[in-house]
């Protein structure tokens, strides 16, 4: 299987260009989680797929012929994570992440010989395992640092740098990671209670967290001629090219 165009470069001067999206697809049982896992995934840039017990999982594979695997081991019916492993292979060379409620080395060694490339531990912050999605796509050459330019704003997703009209931005983790999430989606609102998720992987809602980073953000990003991050009154965060 040849691997998609993997370089994503989006330009907003109006218009927005975004290519190469990495496709993930998802199989979980838990409702909850199997949406909370397709929202985080696209929210971070990827084409998803969910299904919740994998049936018409070889079709699934040849259809969307995804770039990643998301499989929960723990699955309804008669077939398991495992059993889904062996399709997978069969018709992709897509690497693979299993989620499991056990974290017993037994149950590890069985993931990795089945031809896991890593391993989530429910229960487990979104933040974290979409940062292990991009781990292991960059290292199995299916993901290059993809670029964002808004304007003169430059967003590099590999370095993790920030430049705006060619100077560098001081950015914090945290920092980064919002404008990022902005900037993945432009003209999309985000709420305070999803960037929690997407960003820290809460659970709860505290809103002055967010304030104080989108805050400190703006000012290092804006300008006086050009204000990029906007605030939705009683709905949230947007990034306007």
């Amino acid at each position: 299987m040849a691997n998609p165009q993997s370089r994503v470069v989006a330009r907003h001067d109006g218009d927005v260009a975004v290519t190469g999206a990495p496709r993930v697809v998802v199989v979980e049982d838990d409702s909850t989680l199997a949406r909370a896992l397709g929202v985080g995934l696209r929210g971070a840039g990827y084409e998803v797929v969910v299904s919740e017990d994998g049936t018409g999982f070889e079709e699934i594979v040849e259809r969307f012929r995804p770039d990643l695997a998301l499989l929960d081991i723990s699955l309804p019916g008669t077939k398991d994570g495992f059993d889904l492993a062996r399709v997978l292979r069969r018709g992709s060379d897509a690497p693979l992440l299993f989620i499991t409620a056990s974290d017993t080395l037994r149950d590890r060694l069985a993931g990795f010989e089945a031809g896991a490339d890593d391993y989530v531990v429910k229960p487990f912050a979104l933040a974290e395992l979409i940062a292990r999605v991009r781990a292991v796509l960059r290292r199995t050459g299916r993901l290059q640092s993809p670029v964002v330019e808004v304007r003169d704003l430059v967003i590099d997703d590999g370095r993790r740098t920030v430049t705006r009209d060619g100077v560098l931005l001081p950015l914090t983790r945290t920092e980064f990671d919002l404008l990022a999430t902005l900037a993945r989606s432009p003209g999309q609102v985000f709420s305070k209670a999803r960037l929690l998720t997407l960003v820290w992987g809460f659970d709860q809602y505290d809103p002055n967290l967010v304030e104080v980073h989108m805050s400190s953000l703006r000012r290092k990003i804006d300008n006086d001629a050009t204000r990029l991050i906007q605030t939705e009154r009683g709905r949230g965060y947007v990034l306007r090219p």
